[in-house]
């Protein structure tokens, strides 16, 4: 029951969750910070990774993994230990991590701010305050982050979401834009921002669109796209569509994925559900956990879609049978220089998931315990200094 209701960020099924959990009391401790060898070092220009483990909503217990490549070992929850004098930890529900201009930039979602350390040392230098923030992405020295631009409830009168803008320099936001209800994930496109509205908080009257925001003034709206209701996922391809993921209404309306084209339509419906996905090369590797309230059952599916025909070539890209291992597939992404493949495993929500490293082919390379459902991964050119401070600790 507690996967069906926090799975895949459905906005009423994430409160709804908060009945069956509480905050973290004394007994319940964070995940505690440690070291393990996990794969032979390897070099390359991709020094390693930040993986960003969303924790159950209300446990407080978001944290942050690293991986680094050349050693091969794995760190986890390494924020308290680098930042001991920092009052607060991560907080409440991580959503989303990202690297820009010689920072990491954490989204907590329901603590409702902005976490900001350097990717050298994954010091604190700054916090930026951005109620219900979800999502985060960069352009010409500015950060973008969709806010729900209200406090977690379902309630058929929320206010609109909105885009907030933030100059990476002063850290302070210098613009906000309102779009749809309770936005998601965005791209960037030539000069334009597209961002995907859920309007979770309105079920069972869902949200359609894709807002479209001009970057060079940033005043409003330029138009709003109609693609399909509770959307969630976007992803740009090297040929500049963009992929949409639609989680579906859960009942007769099913998860899908639609492509937007350089024109702004939508030029075709996939029949693919979609609660996850990540690019690589020419092929989009999409993951689904799709919940039916008919059938009160989970349907685990995996797939790749050619970019360029547009066409799914594969319902397999995990080759060797490590896929029976995985309960939840929450998160996936692509290595940028090997096209090792990694997928997260989320389990219960409420527990250590983990994460799964498999070759180009899909066959398992290894495997690592994480923090409580474990998300988001961004890839990082800088090893992280220091990492015997992590060892000692």
């Amino acid at each position: 029951m507690i996967q069906r209701i926090f799975y895949f960020g459905s906005i009423l099924f994430l409160v709804s969750v908060s009945l069956f959990t509480s905050c973290r009391g004394d007994e319940e401790e964070i995940i505690p910070p440690g070291v393990t060898p996990v794969a032979p070092g390897e070099s390359g220009p991709v020094k390693g990774f930040f993986l960003l483990n969303e924790a159950n909503m209300g446990s407080n217990k978001a944290s942050i993994d690293y991986f680094d490549s050349e050693s091969g070992k794995y760190y986890k929850n390494i924020y308290p230990t680098i930042n001991p004098n920092v009052v607060h930890e991560l907080g409440d529900v991580g959503n989303d991590i990202k690297i820009y201009g010689g920072k990491l930039y954490a989204v907590i979602n329901v603590s409702g701010y902005i976490e900001v350390m350097d990717v050298h040392t994954a010091k604190h230098t700054h916090s930026i305050t951005v109620p219900n923030c979800r999502y985060i992405i960069f352009d010409r020295g500015y950060a973008y982050v969709s806010s729900y631009n209200g406090p977690v409830s379902i309630d058929p009168d929320i206010p609109l979401g909105c885009v907030v803008k933030i100059d990476t320099v002063t850290m302070e936001e210098v613009g906000r834009v309102a779009v749809g209800y309770q936005p998601e994930e965005m791209v960037i496109r030539g000069n334009k921002l597209y961002v995907a509205n859920s309007g979770g908080y309105r079920v069972p009257d869902y949200d359609h669109t894709v807002s479209v925001i001009a970057l060079n003034d940033f005043t409003g709206e330029q138009k709003r796209i109609t693609v399909g209701i509770n959307l969630h996922r976007m992803k740009l391809d090297n040929d500049s569509n963009i992929y949409v993921g639609s989680r579906g209404d859960y009942r007769n309306s099913p998860s899908n994925t639609y492509i937007i084209d350089r024109n702004d339509m939508v030029r075709r419906k996939l029949d693919l559900p979609c609660s996850s996905m990540a690019l690589g090369g020419d092929s989009m590797y999409v993951c689904s956990v799709e919940w039916s309230n008919i059938t009160l059952k989970n349907t685990v599916t995996y797939a790749i879609v050619n970019t360029k025909t547009q066409a799914v070539v594969s319902r397999r890209f995990i080759t060797d049978d490590t896929d029976q291992q995985i309960v939840v597939p929450y998160g996936i992404a692509i290595h940028p220089e090997t096209r090792d493949i990694y997928v997260t495993d989320a389990k219960d929500y409420m527990n250590p998931g983990v994460l799964y490293c498999f070759d180009r082919y899909g066959k398992r390379k290894w495997a690592q315990v994480t923090g409580d459902a474990p998300a988001h991964i961004v890839f990082t050119r800088r090893s992280l200094q220091n990492p015997e401070i992590l060892e000692s600790n």
